[in-house]
């Protein structure tokens, strides 16, 4: 802690130490392939200066060939360098007062008729790209990244934290919205975040995390929305990217990205598959107090081992009508098989500590398969005019999922006596399918050359059923349905929106309106009891956004929008889990939306060497969703899903990144927020107010040529909920990597939680119980992963970044 608090308060005094620089100004344009109009993307600029010439800066071109460079006044030699094509010489380029913008133009290079020899690329895109509405993290950038899988990744990112049983809260707040190419998807699993455990983060290209978004997004997520993008190649010739990886606890995989692409056609193919061994451990504590003065109190010592095997595979073709126009077609297909084996260990005890009553012992023995296919059909069209677009997806979601369950329990009483009664064989199913259809339609035309029109359609059709029956074995042998443990539960969802966005930009100052209405229609229903809970509603979601620019490194936002969040399936679902049957988790089908109101005030500035992005937010919550624990005389529990009145919360957050020397890189994430809860409607005493921070730390160290070690400390702490605390959290990363094998090959080494302390504490407390639990989901791990880069003389395009960074 004194190395994590030293480290920190040293990064935030060096970021004051930031210089403000020269005047400056900007020099842009675009590079095409001589003959044919086709932009080159990924060009290296760079600009040189003097006598001799020195390197000044550099950049990197995007897709579509443009670029923009930020000079100190001055006259400069240009060089333009790309893969396969000659070098464009740019003499007496000059930047000063009275020209401090140039537009070079469209800038033509000829293919080179040599053949390419092998191209080392020695340096990273930014791990992380800052905007106002949203930031980018590229996940290749970091190493404690390598065999992890997207829960993993998520965990390491700024703003975002992971539970050890897969819940992610953005900014403190457990209501996200994460999302896959920016739609829904079945990788994801049913309740938008259980698949992340199977998708490998190998696969991922980058993340986006988006904290208030406008009236384009869904309303779905009161945080805000996390978008994972896959990686895709679109690059021309044969190009392929190898990777596999091994560590203890077992986690051993491996993947291929590969395309083709010749004239108008590009298929690209995705394939990952991995075996995983997660071991975990848990314990709770619990006192019960009756109205007769009696009390009782558990012990209960849990573990568990669960072994997964994943195939994934994506696939599909892009068409080129023509630069502006593309169809594109894919498939994902995953299945993850896996095998849970859970322990639980019970120690019952009456009227004091000192009485053991009995000692119970039970054994979860799960198989479940998930098996998912995912279609869509994608078309854009970029019109003549400047940042026109259309765009249309359609896309079938097929989902499902089955678990089969066998438990065994063995009581006996403290003299060691069979307690037969409390001796049981149960079995279990747990089923469940769905299916869901969603089209949608984009439309931007800029009305002028500041003014922009966006609007779009969305409807999204969601079939789902839960299949669910517990039996148990009587004195005969034979098995039983348990009463009120056999049910059918059917889902229908279909929500349909429109959406319009208005912006405008006047010198320094812009702004973007927006609204966009969603009609609701959820229909549930128990058919084995008839119970039927229907739900129509209509609302609207405005947001808007009003942007400063100080100067082109600094700039300020103000943003608000009115986010929902719906009940999720998992949510409603009224079937319990039955793993440990002295604590029972259900879903409730009385559950209502909840809706935020949410503002956010941002700056963000560039330095030479970094960046500092830094906000002040406010969120208010009605009908917000918490999870409510209730405990019966016998000490049983059960905790489920309630509405509660409301929640007000407000924080400050600061992100930054900066270049402290050529081997040294470091980033420090800061969140402060308070919140005031209130669950009074539930129960009276069920009111908190909380103060709490976390903070993340990552340095970066280029030790020797070839060689980068990563080091990462997260602090999370304590925090109040509406019925007790959870404990503060802390723990540290270590990786490393190395390039091997002329530069085409990585070795990178990471070791997660390195003190094994990542353990989630929490006490929660009520009329008749108090509860404390230690659970620890991931124990310490070691992974070693190995990736090979295949090269073919058309070189991947993406290879053409940074080739300047040596020489800075």
């Amino acid at each position: 802690m004194k190395y994590y608090l030293s480290i920190s308060l040293l990064f935030c005094i060096l970021f004051n130490s930031f210089s403000q620089g020269t005047p400056k100004g900007q020099l842009k344009g675009k590079i095409f392939e001589e003959g044919t109009q086709t932009a080159i993307p990924y060009s290296s600029i760079r600009a040189f200066a003097g006598n001799p010439s020195k390197l000044i800066t550099g950049g990197i071109s995007d897709e579509k060939g443009g670029f923009s460079l930020e000079l100190p006044y001055g006259n400069y030699q240009i060089l333009i360098e790309s893969i396969g094509f000659e070098k464009l010489e740019l003499k007496n380029i000059s930047i000063n007062a009275d020209k401090s913008s140039q537009n070079l133009g469209n800038l033509f290079a000829k293919p080179s008729q040599k053949v390419l020899q092998e191209v080392t690329v020695k340096s990273q895109k930014a791990s992380m790209e800052l905007g106002l509405d949203k930031r980018t993290f590229q996940i290749g950038t970091d190493l404690a990244n390598k065999g992890a899988n997207a829960a993993d990744i998520l965990g390491n990112l700024p703003s975002i934290q992971v539970d050890g049983e897969g819940g992610v809260r953005l900014r403190g707040s457990e209501n996200v919205r994460i999302l896959i190419d920016g739609k829904p998807s079945t990788l994801l699993g049913t309740n938008g975040s259980s698949g992340l455990s199977s998708l490998q983060g190998n696969l991922i290209e980058k993340v986006e995390v988006i904290t208030n978004p406008s009236a384009r997004y869904e309303a779905e997520g009161m945080a805000g929305i996390i978008n994972i993008v896959l990686k895709k190649n679109q690059n021309n010739g044969f190009n392929a990217a190898y990777e596999i990886n091994t560590g203890y606890p077992e986690n051993f995989g491996g993947t291929a990205i590969l395309n083709y692409r010749k004239n108008k056609l590009n298929f690209f193919i995705n394939y990952g598959l991995f075996y995983r061994r997660t071991p975990g451990r848990s314990d709770i504590y619990q006192e019960v107090y009756s109205t007769d003065g009696s009390r009782r109190y558990l012990k209960q010592n849990n573990s568990n081992n669960v072994t997964g095997l994943v195939n994934n595979i994506r696939g599909g073709a892009d068409y080129y009508f023509n630069d502006k126009t593309i169809l594109t077609g894919s498939y994902i297909f995953r299945r993850t098989d896996v095998r849970r084996i859970s322990d639980f260990h019970y120690q019952d005890y009456v009227g004091s500590l000192s009485n053991l009553f009995s000692i119970t012992d039970r054994q979860q023995d799960e198989k479940e398969a998930e098996p998912n296919a995912e279609y869509a059909l994608t078309f854009k069209k970029s019109f003549a005019k400047k940042g026109k677009e259309f765009s249309a997806d359609l896309r079938y979601l097929d989902y499902w999922e089955k678990s089969d369950q066998l438990f065994t329990q063995v009581s006996k009483y403290a003299d060691g006596s069979p307690y037969t009664a409390n001796s049981k064989v149960q079995t279990s199913i747990n089923d469940e399918f769905e299916h869901q259809w969603i089209l949608q339609a984009d439309y931007v035309n800029p009305i002028s050359k500041d003014i922009k029109l966006e609007t779009g359609l969305r409807t999204s059709f969601r079939d789902m059923i839960n299949d669910y029956w517990v039996k148990e074995k009587d004195a005969n042998g034979n098995f039983n349905y348990v009463p009120g443990l056999k049910n059918l539960f059917d889902y229908k969802e279909n929500i349909s929106a429109a959406y319009a966005i208005i912006g405008n930009k006047v010198n320094k100052f812009s702004y973007q309106f927006g609204i966009r209405g969603e009609l609701t229609d959820i229909q549930t229903e128990l058919q084995q009891t008839g119970e039927k809970n229907p739900r129509n509603y209509s609302n609207l979601f405005p947001s808007a956004h009003f942007t400063y620019s100080k100067s082109k490194d600094n700039s300020f936002q103000l943003s608000y929008s009115r986010r929902v969040r719906r009940p999720t399936y998992n949510d409603l679902s009224p079937f319990v889990t039955f793993s440990d049957n002295r604590n029972f988790f259900s879903g409730n089908p009385n559950l209502n939306p909840q809706f935020t109101e949410s503002f956010d005030l941002g700056n963000v500035h560039y330095y030479d060497k970094g960046s500092i992005s830094s906000s002040l937010y406010y969120r208010y919550t009605t009908g917000k969703i918490e999870r409510i624990r209730t405990v019966d005389a016998n000490g049983y529990s059960k905790t489920l899903p309630q509405n509660i009145a409301d929640e007000e919360s407000m924080g400050a957050e600061m992100t930054g990144s900066k270049n402290m020397n050529r081997i040294w890189k470091a980033d420090l994430n800061l969140n402060f927020f308070r919140a005031k809860i209130n669950a009074s409607n539930i129960n009276q005493n069920f009111t908190a107010e909380t103060f709490s921070w976390f903070v993340r730390h990552t340095s970066r160290l280029k030790i020797a040529q070839k060689i980068d070690v990563q080091i990462r400390a997260n602090y999370e702490a304590p925090q109040k909920t509406a019925q007790g605390r959870r404990g503060e959290l802390a723990w540290m990363d270590f990786s490393a990597s190395q390039d091997i094998l002329k530069g085409n090959g990585t070795l990178t080494l990471n070791i997660l939680d390195i003190f094994n302390s990542r353990i989630m504490r929490s006490e929660t407390f009520g009329d008749t119980f108090y509860t404390s639990s230690n659970m620890q989901g991931r124990l310490r791990s070691y992974n070693l992963t190995f990736n090979y880069r295949f090269k073919t003389t058309k070189q991947a395009a993406k290879q053409r970044r940074s080739m300047m960074d040596e020489e800075q």
